[in-house]
């Protein structure tokens, strides 16, 4: 069975790969492992060493301390959850970067020229108050 402290950790490496546009593939190629272990490590399933830790985190240009950033925040939801973490009451995930198509939606958003982005987030804002 999986610990909530490994799962959420490996949440946080996918999070931040994703963010910074990295693959699986890329990643394991800095770190000098397999793919198929990044995949491990992100679900959850293998437990990331401290050592390993250290090397994601500088091939993610990140703090150690990153991935246990909202551990606290989370401990009790995951528990509840059987180490999920619990939709909120507003139907926003409670990991949204967590979520892959949310992250693909705020790179493209911040890709979009400043002028225009700003047109689209109130056009968005107007949308969202009439739903």
């Amino acid at each position: 069975m999986t610990h909530p402290v490994d799962v959420h950790v490996g949440k946080r490496i996918r999070h931040r790969r994703w963010l910074v546009g990295m693959t699986q593939q890329q990643l394991a190629e800095r770190v000098g492992i397999k793919f198929q272990q990044i995949q491990k490590y992100e679900t959850g399933a293998n437990r990331v060493s401290a050592s390993r830790l250290w090397d994601i985190a500088d091939a993610l240009d990140v703090p150690v301390s990153f991935f246990f950033e909202g551990l606290e925040a989370t401990e009790a939801e995951m528990s509840e959850a059987g180490h999920e973490a619990m939709p909120t009451t507003d139907a926003v995930p409670a990991d949204i970067l967590g979520d892959k198509e949310a992250l693909d939606l705020v790179r493209s958003y911040y890709a979009i020229p400043e002028h225009q982005r700003r047109r689209l987030f109130e056009l968005a804002r107007v949308l969202s108050d009439v739903a």
